[in-house]
């Protein structure tokens, strides 16, 4: 069984797809900042000074015990107070947004390069021995017959 488990750890997809979701990971964070940092505050700015992450609606009561401020989006949500964060929501939609567009990028490029792989013309196999075999035949018939 651990032999078995070996080969399949040896594999190449599963090594592969390791690797993928590793990067994928940290591509996710990139993405994020970007988002965060940099996207949305020029947006905001450009929009008048609006801060997205502060944009909520809130549906409960604030507890009696909150300490904070009732317009800040992170305090309310730490104390459990039902809301609608839509601000936070448009930030995660620009997020998956830049994600499939480079996903989309990069199959893009992938693909043009197996279609250039594909238009170099393949080198013809050799035939089988057998088959050579019968042609030599075939031709020293000829040549008697």
């Amino acid at each position: 069984m651990l032999n078995d488990f070996k080969a399949f750890i040896n594999k190449g997809n599963v090594v592969d797809l390791a690797v993928a979701v590793i990067i994928g990971a940290a591509f996710g964070k990139i993405v994020s900042s970007l988002t965060d940092d940099l996207i949305m505050p020029i947006i905001g700015y450009v929009f008048g000074g609006l801060d997205f992450s502060s944009y909520f609606v809130r549906l409960g009561a604030v507890p009696a015990d909150f300490v904070g401020s009732a317009t800040n989006y992170a305090d309310l949500k730490k104390a459990g107070v039902a809301m609608v964060g839509f601000g936070q929501f448009i930030t995660v939609a620009v997020n998956f947004l830049i994600v499939a567009f480079v996903m989309f990028l990069l199959v893009r490029a992938v693909r043009k390069l197996d279609k250039v792989d594909e238009a170099k013309p393949a080198a013809p196999a050799a035939p089988p021995e057998d088959v050579v075999l019968l042609r030599e035949i075939l031709a020293e018939l000829k040549k008697k017959g």
